[in-house]
């Protein structure tokens, strides 16, 4: 249980800015700016440095610039980057050495009980180990599954076949699964054998702070259909 004056630290991985490149790219605006008032909360975001759908602060008003790679965005500690240009494996670049990058952060500011949340399931084979590391640390892993993204036909089958086995993984190796859909949380619930460790992704909310849910709105592919 979280005590009153104490400060929750929420590390965001795997979106790729804040802004309106994706779903993941708006849920981490919304969720920074309705928070961004909240003293005994504090965001650590990562974001990329540079290639498709990068950060570019310079372009965001209200951005304190602390140096090349950080910023202050919504009173959230955003960090970015650098990433090789190496094909489709560089999603996975990303996501390793944005977790490498909290871990090492929260280290070196001996963070006390944070809290991990990866958005999609990109790094199965890395899975266990940060895992290990993140509760090394007094930490707790949350996961926000992507979907199937092994079905997609623009992959080709030898990534699919990855993406099924790293999504697998990850749905092991996580503290908590958050879904944005019936159908997502009946997969985590096939997945972890029927284990009830899942929320929804409008809960993110109260489960990170007791807040109330209606009070802030997320934006989802099925909400946008639905407006349009």
């Amino acid at each position: 249980m979280q005590r009153e004056n104490e400060v929750q630290h929420v590390f965001l991985v795997g979106a790729k800015s804040l802004g309106a490149y994706g779903g993941y790219e708006t849920f981490v605006y919304k969720l920074t700016e309705y928070h961004q008032n909240k003293k005994n909360i504090k965001y650590h975001v990562a974001c990329k440095a540079n290639g498709d759908g990068c950060m570019d602060e310079t372009k965001v008003d209200g951005v304190t610039r602390i140096n090349d790679h950080e910023f202050e965005f919504h009173n959230a500690h955003c960090f970015k980057i650098d990433i090789p240009q190496i094909g489709p494996a560089q999603a996975i670049y990303y996501d390793v050495a944005a977790l490498k990058a909290c871990c090492k952060y929260i280290k070196e500011h001996r963070i006390k009980h944070p809290i991990v949340y990866i958005m999609a399931c990109r790094i199965g084979p890395f899975a266990g180990h940060f895992y290990k590391e993140i509760h090394k640390l007094g930490g707790t892993v949350y996961l926000n599954p992507d979907g199937h993204e092994w079905m997609r036909a623009k992959w080709s089958a030898p990534i699919r076949r990855y993406w099924k086995i790293s999504e697998q993984m990850m749905v092991k190796y996580c503290d908590l699964a958050i879904c944005d859909s019936v159908n997502g949380k009946n997969m985590l619930q096939i997945k972890r054998g029927g284990c009830e460790d899942y929320i929804s992704a409008e809960s993110l909310v109260e489960c990170i702070h007791g807040l109330p849910v209606k009070s802030i709105e997320f934006f989802t592919e099925e909400n946008q259909r639905k407006e349009a």
